[in-house]
This record gives structure tokens, C-alpha cells and sequence, in this order.
């Protein structure tokens, strides 16, 4: 078998589903990258997002957060490992705990978030960027 050695065509001639999956895949590699060196993962970082308004229950993080109950069991496992968030009794129900940031928990949020524009080429900050994005959300989840 004979691998092709042609150069790629012109991105500008690309489906949009191609551009988005590519930005979408670059974004990611570089936010991995970022955020091990923070001690946290882009679960964790959506997490503490979550989380910087107040403490939640599990239950309500997972649902904010559009994942699984187990998935955010495991996630909150590494967060209070890493001194990012305590877990503690619900005073107005025993049977459930409430989530909450630590400082240092609020600290590395931050510190992610500073992060964010020199990750995206400056766009993080640039509102009609953000906007277009908001947008293009905003539909395809109307169809969910």
C-alpha cells in the first residue's frame, strides 16, 4: 500500500463541520496541556465554574455540568485531592453533601480563566467572537 505524501488541500476549501472539529480539537490540546500544568482537567476546571456562585449538591453539579452522577463522583474525587474543593454535610438534609470551593479551589479557577485569551489567539476576549459562538450553541441545542 502506498501512503500519499500530497500536501492537504487549502483549509479555506473545507466543510464548516471540518473547521469546527480541527478548532475544536486544537483548543482542547492546548487547554490539556494548560490545565495539567494547574493540577486539573477541563472537567475540573467546568466544575470549579460551576461551583464559584456557591456550594451545590453532587446531583445538581452533575446536571449543571451535563454529565453523569459517576462521572462527577470521579471528578470531584480528584478536586478534593488536589485541594480544590471540600465536600461536607448538607445541614438542611443529611442524606446529601454540598460542594464547595477552597481558596486555592477559586485561586486556580482564576488563574484558568486568565489563561483562556492567549490560548484562543486573543478571541477569548473578543465579544462578536463570543457571540457567534453563543449563537451557534444556543441553535443546535434547540433541537436537544
Amino acid at each position: 500500500m502506498t501512503v500519499s505524501t500530497a500536501p492537504e488541500p487549502d483549509r479555506s476549501t473545507w466543510p464548516t463541520g471540518r473547521l469546527l472539529a480541527a478548532a475544536a480539537r486544537l483548543v482542547e490540546q492546548r487547554w490539556v496541556a494548560v490545565l495539567d500544568g494547574m493540577g486539573l482537567t477541563h472537567a475540573g476546571l467546568i466544575a470549579l465554574h460551576t461551583l464559584r456562585d456557591g456550594p451545590l449538591p453532587q446531583r445538581t453539579l452533575a446536571q449543571r455540568c451535563q454529565v453523569t452522577d459517576q462521572t462527577m463522583s470521579r471528578t470531584l474525587g480528584r478536586l478534593t485531592r488536589a485541594g480544590f474543593v471540600t465536600r461536607t454535610a448538607d445541614p438542611t438534609d443529611g442524606r446529601r453533601h454540598l460542594t464547595r470551593l477552597t481558596e486555592r479551589g477559586r485561586a486556580v479557577h482564576d488563574e484558568a480563566v486568565r489563561a483562556e485569551p492567549a490560548l484562543l489567539g486573543g478571541l477569548g476576549d473578543d465579544e462578536a467572537f463570543r457571540a457567534g459562538l453563543l449563537d451557534l450553541i444556543t441553535r443546535l441545542s434547540a433541537g436537544d
